[in-house]
């Protein structure tokens, strides 16, 4: 009678017996053996600080214009922020060393579809350690529906595959972190619980101190194992658009006109773009608390998106969105062109939606609807050409007017 030769089960015990040249081995102990295998590979792949490859700022910047316009300051801050995270590492890793390095945590501000969580998404791409990109919105102070602020580290340890070790070397990106500023300077009835307790909440996590965290995330499960998690080594990166912080900027501007030269120097200010101009004190006046300011101690700004961008970032990105068209087509047999007109109508009306490159997609989606439903059935259409005509034609069709922003 088979059996297999390592658990012993009989062939008629077995889904499937399979024979080798001395021996069988049953279905069941191939899935263990599997599991087992991937076990010890998952082991070997584990985040090593000493083989970390140090990525210089200059490359890191190289990489990041592959796939992103522009933003050239916000890069710049980014690669340094990274490179130097890197260097704690190993510096951290040597138990001799004197000097101890502070982490520079980073605030970046930029007006909405201007590429904060792309630079993020993309940045993550190049980094050999534990990365995770958390929403603030989500997050609410504890007791309370939502997120508790420890489900950023639960984030970070699931992406380390919960290795502890690793995941205190990670980085972490929270997106939309103007959304929990103070709603407003005079205390209401209404408890704001998605607003400065949270900031309060995220203290702790910047400023670097050992958090017990719930290894499944959130209260759901009270039985559960806590996991200490040391967060002086994880990097921070915050993002936000902050929208109407030009106001703040432009206040704290014409404030200063006092004096023969202060007068002189308002005339050099431009208007169109404040927030290059932006400081920590306009953080402050937006509903941050100063201490969650001062521990994202790298202030920096994307630039606001000029036609001349939204045209390169049409085309130009390894990623962009023509391509993505050019081979979604491709994938059904058929050549798509865009003529430069119809190109440059689409910039007009992203221009003219004042949604940044975000506004590119919506506008591309609209005009490629009707090609993209009828097209895969088609046989005989092998080629389309998007000219300006049928940009025009085909978005005025879908009252792409519901986009406009007031």
């Amino acid at each position: 009678m088979d059996r297999c030769s390592f658990c012993g089960r009989e062939k008629r015990d077995t889904n499937l017996l399979i024979a080798g040249i001395s021996g069988h081995i049953c279905d069941n102990c191939i899935e263990q053996a599997y599991d087992i295998v991937q076990e010890e590979l998952k082991k070997s792949d584990d985040f090593d600080i000493n083989s970390i490859q140090l990525v210089k700022p200059t490359e890191i910047k190289r990489f990041l214009d592959e796939y992103i316009i522009g933003q050239d300051e916000a890069k710049k801050y980014l690669s340094v922020a990274v490179y130097n995270h890197y260097k704690r590492l190993m510096h951290h890793h040597r138990k001799d060393e004197e000097v101890e390095i502070d982490k520079s945590n980073i605030i970046l501000v930029g007006a909405t579809g201007t590429g904060k969580t792309l630079m993020a998404r993309t940045i993550a791409r190049l980094l050999n350690v534990p990365f995770t990109i958390v929403d603030a919105t989500v997050l609410t102070e504890a007791g309370y529906v939502g997120e508790d602020i420890e489900s950023i580290l639960t984030r970070l340890l699931q992406v380390a595959d919960y290795n502890v070790e690793a995941a205190e070397k990670g980085i972490v990106f929270i997106d939309e972190i103007d959304k929990i500023a103070r709603k407003s300077d005079n205390p209401s009835i209404t408890r704001d619980v998605s607003g400065e307790g949270v900031q309060q909440g995220l203290l702790k996590l910047l400023e670097g101190s050992v958090i017990n965290v719930p290894p499944q995330g959130g209260r759901k499960h009270p039985d559960q194992k806590m996991i200490p998690v040391d967060t002086k080594n994880i990097l921070f990166i915050c993002g936000g658009a902050f929208d109407g912080i030009e106001k703040k900027i432009g206040m704290r501007l014409n404030t200063k006109v006092v004096g023969y030269n202060a007068s002189k120097n308002l005339d050099t200010v431009d208007r169109q773009n404040l927030l290059q101009y932006i400081a920590p004190q306009d953080l402050k006046s937006f509903g941050l608390i100063p201490e969650i300011i001062g521990r994202l101690p790298v202030l920096t700004y994307l630039e606001p998106l000029d036609r001349k961008a939204l045209r390169r970032i049409l085309t130009e990105p390894k990623n962009s969105i023509i391509r993505q068209y050019l081979k979604l087509f491709e994938m059904d047999g058929i050549t798509l062109e865009f003529k430069d007109a119809a190109l440059e109508y689409i910039v007009d009306k992203a221009v003219e939606f004042k949604l940044g490159a975000r506004g590119l997609r919506s506008i591309c989606e609209a005009i490629m609807m009707d090609a993209m439903f009828e097209l895969p059935t088609d046989k005989e259409k092998t080629e389309l050409i998007i000219t300006k005509k049928y940009a025009i034609e085909k978005l005025e069709k879908q009252n792409i007017k519901r986009l406009k922003v007031a």
